[in-house]
């Protein structure tokens, strides 16, 4: 399975009322055979322009691992649910993960290193 970041921006009269709308997106993602690996609630925040006549949207986070032909599936449902202003669905770039991964390995043996 490849990992995806998905960005998600719900209107912002779910706010108060979040979490069912984060538990539809959730739903769709294991439904399609997705693990979901980390997720983040960035908040309100203005657009850069106007959407569907809004001007601030809820912007939600995704760290998914999705098999082949899921995130076309998962795109077709979210262009279609309502509560969804925009979303952005792309493929991590795999080296830049491993990388990431490696740097924060070599943290720990530079502070063990100082301390000494």
């Amino acid at each position: 399975m490849k990992q995806y970041e998905l960005t998600a921006l719900f209107h912002p009269d779910v706010e108060m009322n979040l979490q069912p709308v984060v538990d539809k997106v959730k739903a769709l993602i294991e439904e399609n055979g997705g693990n979901i690996i980390k997720e983040a609630n960035e908040g309100k925040k203005r657009l850069a322009y106007s959407i569907n006549n809004q001007d601030f949207a809820v912007y939600y986070y995704f760290e998914v691992e999705l098999p082949a032909q899921a995130p076309g599936k998962i795109s077709s449902v979210l262009n279609i649910t309502d509560e969804v202003i925009r979303y952005l669905l792309v493929a991590q770039d795999e080296r830049k993960a491993k990388f990431a991964a490696k740097q924060k390995e070599r943290k720990p043996q530079e502070e063990e290193k100082e301390e000494e």
